[in-house]
């Protein structure tokens, strides 16, 4: 694997990057360190947390996934010098009151999430330091259309630039992005820090995968034009995409037990448990199988090859299933396939949007 830029920040990663919001949850410290080990063995050295993680976000495991991550580094000389390092901050609470009081995300927030985040990691500097979701409202997280109505915008976004532009100046964070952003947010966002000599946004984190290519849809055009990396998320549907469902009926009920449909119900009620997800789902890996391919495989090398993306974000459990993500890379999917593709998206559209 070759390193890839994210946009103008000077940063160069891996284009397989190790998402860990299973750890402390689905994933025990004693497994996790096992995963990180073996992925940095396998070339994968860049890694993305969040203060609120474990996920499912609970109060007794806010902030619990950070912490395994930086007993990792103590315990592992000259780790943390080998990867480049994402963390996030939280946006406004969406009903999780233990990240923070207020339901905004003011400038104080933003700093002291940060520090928070340097004293779990057990790191004097964050590499790549992302907004996790906007603090005004927008269609994200299964809502599909924006309502102004819904506004309660606190913290101008400015605002919000000139607090992480401290963190900057200080050595704190080194490069800055965005998550489930907007066309409208990342220009806002470049647009502001170019008129104020303020530090641009190198990334945004979105989902992309064959359930949801709703970043095809003028997004993509945005980061391009600005020189904005895409790291795309959730690229197996949270496992939809990788078979493991396809055994049940069409109200999607089944689950291999641990699985993170199955266990959480927050989880099912989710843009990734409707029943037309789990049916397109079912689709795309029939015809992975027609093409002699894994589910996995196909949904994988979809986002590995795709132009649009500069890294690819994967969560695992296990050692097996991250050997089987990685070995994907380097697949290429046939013309033929893709047109195949291509059409299930004009038949299904983007059901996990």
């Amino acid at each position: 694997m070759k390193n890839v830029a994210l946009g103008q920040s000077g940063l160069n990663v891996s284009p397989i990057c190790l998402g860990t919001m299973t750890f402390g949850e689905q994933v025990a410290e004693p497994q996790a360190w096992a995963i990180l080990d073996r992925a940095l063995e396998r070339g994968v050295h860049f890694l993305d947390t969040a203060e609120m993680y474990a996920v499912p976000a609970r109060a007794e495991t806010c902030g619990a996934t950070e912490t395994i991550l930086g007993r990792w580094f103590a315990r592992r000389p000259g780790a943390r010098r080998q990867v480049v390092l994402a963390t996030k901050v939280a946006g406004p609470s969406r009903g999780m009151p233990w990240i923070r009081a207020g339901q905004g995300l003011t400038a104080a927030d933003i700093v002291a999430s940060c520090e928070g985040s340097l004293r779990r990691l057990q790191t004097e500097v964050i590499d790549l330091y992302q907004i996790h979701w906007p603090e005004r409202h927008v269609p994200a997280f299964g809502v599909r259309y924006y309502d102004p109505a819904q506004e309660v915008s606190q913290t101008p976004i400015r605002a919000q630039l000139e607090a992480l532009a401290g963190l900057v100046r200080a050595g704190k964070v080194r490069a800055i992005g965005l998550s489930n952003e907007t066309p409208y947010g990342v220009h806002e966002f470049v647009r502001l820090a170019e008129e104020h000599g303020l530090p641009r946004v190198a990334t945004v984190q979105n989902p992309y995968c064959l359930l949801n290519r709703s970043y095809e849809n003028a997004l993509d055009e945005t980061c391009h034009r600005l020189g904005v990396a895409l790291l795309a998320y959730s690229p197996l549907g949270i496992g939809l995409l990788t078979g493991k469902y396809d055994a049940g009926g069409t109200s999607g009920a089944y689950a291999p037990q641990g699985a993170r449909l199955e266990r959480y119900a927050q989880v099912r009620r989710q843009r990734w448990g409707r029943p037309e997800a789990l049916a397109a789902a079912r689709r795309y890996n029939q015809l992975a199988r027609e093409h002699g391919l894994t589910p996995t495989r196909m949904a994988l090398a979809f986002c590995y090859t795709k132009w649009q993306v500069a890294s690819t974000i994967i969560g695992v459990t296990s050692l097996a299933q991250l050997d089987d993500n990685l070995d994907a890379w380097g697949t290429q999917l046939s013309p033929e396939l893709l047109a195949q593709i291509d059409a299930l998206r004009r038949e299904w559209g983007d059901p996990a949007q």
